[in-house]
């Protein structure tokens, strides 16, 4: 097991790594936009959710070139990777043009938000500025896809520290103006965004033409057209991906709208427990990430046997995990939330939610290795209607009735910002438990449900 173990942490911890300053590119755009401007402000809440749910869609699509690459280079089929790649910067290119035109006129959505005028104007100018950068940022989709699927995490999170550096002055030039140009506030960084996907999109180009751990697998040492069998192969893989990402962000986002309702103090609580969540999820997905590549790289190598074991130890690793961290939440907890905020309301407001999701995140850790275990397998479509089914039904659906106290009668510990909480506790427990029942059902020997052909 340890051998298993140190061979998955090698993999994590550089995506533990990238994680965290993608993360971090959010906590500055609201520290420094909230400098700017109230309204400023508000219009990169809500541009933010929206481009974060288009970009994560179009991104799990391209995800699917992860298993694709993984199983190739398990076989040592290297020459046959390169046109993988290739097809998956097509199909990138597809994507794009869904996500400028979403994005770049984005008034239906805001309709739908029924945002005042000028806050429409502001997010309108901030989702047309990210617009033009979708193309760049679904390329260096497909570079860190297969990145990680050759067990070369490091490149990418070398470019995810870089571009974090950058976008510290980027971002301060862009909102606040100086040296010649004026300040765009919200809409700045924005742009500083885009500059950056375009830097990192050419960064990873390079890196595929002639790095020679890339270079050998051929990405441009042809030119070919759009194929419809390896597009359908993407695509099969990778449009359950993308709803599932985005069942995944909707869920949450949608029980924020629903929060809002119980007022600001309790809209408080509930985004200092959102913020503690997402952190403590980037464990359990780096895990998860590094598991599936290995899992890849033995399926291809038709070592089904080690594959299971391999997966098996990795689901461990992410459950001890975060057993560790939930015990240091309940512990710290206190402290915790002090570090959020001195406010003795938004404090009592937090604190319960706290409880609740040192808890979640137990299940929260099982579900997300053994999904990504699953897409290692090439099995999609399952998991995302376990997912719809838990999140969106028992999630989402559950929260409203006890959130908002349909029956009537449930005790107020069930109800509000809690009774959302305790619905997706709920959906995870759910979820992970149909996952991993699952799972251990197609990963057995004498499993008639077999891997699809690389």
């Amino acid at each position: 097991m340890f051998k298993h173990v140190k061979r998955i942490a090698a993999l994590a911890w550089p995506v533990l790594i990238g994680q965290l300053a993608i993360i971090a590119f959010g906590v500055l755009d609201t520290a420094m936009v909230g400098r700017y401007s109230a309204l400023d402000l508000a219009s990169l809440g809500l541009g933010a959710s929206i481009y974060i749910s288009v970009y994560v869609t179009l991104t799990g699509i391209l995800v699917a070139l992860m298993p694709i690459a993984g199983h190739l280079y398990g076989a040592k089929r290297i020459g046959e990777i390169g046109n993988e790649v290739r097809q998956a910067l097509w199909l990138s290119v597809g994507l794009s043009v869904i996500g400028v035109i979403v994005l770049g006129f984005p008034a239906p959505l805001l309709a739908l938000a029924d945002a005042p005028p000028e806050l429409a104007a502001r997010t309108t100018a901030y989702l047309q500025i990210l617009a033009v950068g979708i193309p760049a940022g679904l390329v260096f989709r497909v570079f860190n896809s297969l990145s990680t699927a050759i067990s070369r995490p490091r490149m990418v999170m070398a470019l995810q520290i870089f571009d974090l550096v950058l976008k510290v002055p980027l971002n301060a030039w862009f909102i606040f103006g100086g040296f010649g140009l004026a300040a765009h506030g919200g809409p700045g960084s924005a742009l500083a965004t885009t500059l950056i996907n375009f830097g990192s999109a050419a960064i990873g180009l390079v890196f595929m033409a002639r790095h020679p751990a890339y270079r050998q697998l051929g990405v441009f040492s042809t030119f070919c057209w759009p194929q419809w069998k390896h597009q359908v192969a993407l695509l099969k893989l990778g449009l359950p991906m993308g709803l599932s990402y985005l069942i995944e962000v909707t869920s949450y986002t949608f029980m924020a709208i629903f929060i809002t309702h119980f007022g600001t103090t309790i809209l408080a609580g509930h985004q200092i427990t959102a913020n503690l969540g997402a952190v403590l999820y980037m464990t359990p997905l780096s895990i998860g990430i590094a598991t599936s590549t290995l899992v890849s790289q033995a399926l291809g190598a038709q070592q089904r046997a080690e594959a299971r074991t391999l997966a098996l130890h990795g689901i461990m690793l992410a459950g001890c995990m975060a057993v560790v961290w939930t015990t240091l939440v309940l512990c710290l907890r206190h402290p915790i939330i002090a570090a959020y905020t001195p406010n003795p309301q938004v404090v009592t407001a937090a604190l319960p939610l706290v409880t609740i999701v040192a808890v979640y995140h137990l299940f929260d850790a099982i579900q997300c290795s053994t999904a990504f275990v699953l897409r290692a397998y090439k099995i999609t479509v399952v998991p995302t209607v376990i997912y719809a089914v838990a999140l969106w039904g028992v999630g989402l659906g559950g929260g409203y009735i006890a959130g908002f106290n349909v029956p009537g009668n449930l005790p107020d510990m069930f109800t509000g910002a809690r009774g959302f909480w305790l619905a997706n506790l709920a959906s995870l427990v759910i979820a992970g438990g149909a996952l991993l029942i699952y799972w251990l059902r197609i990963s057995r020997p004498q499993s008639s449900l077999q891997v699809p052909a690389s």
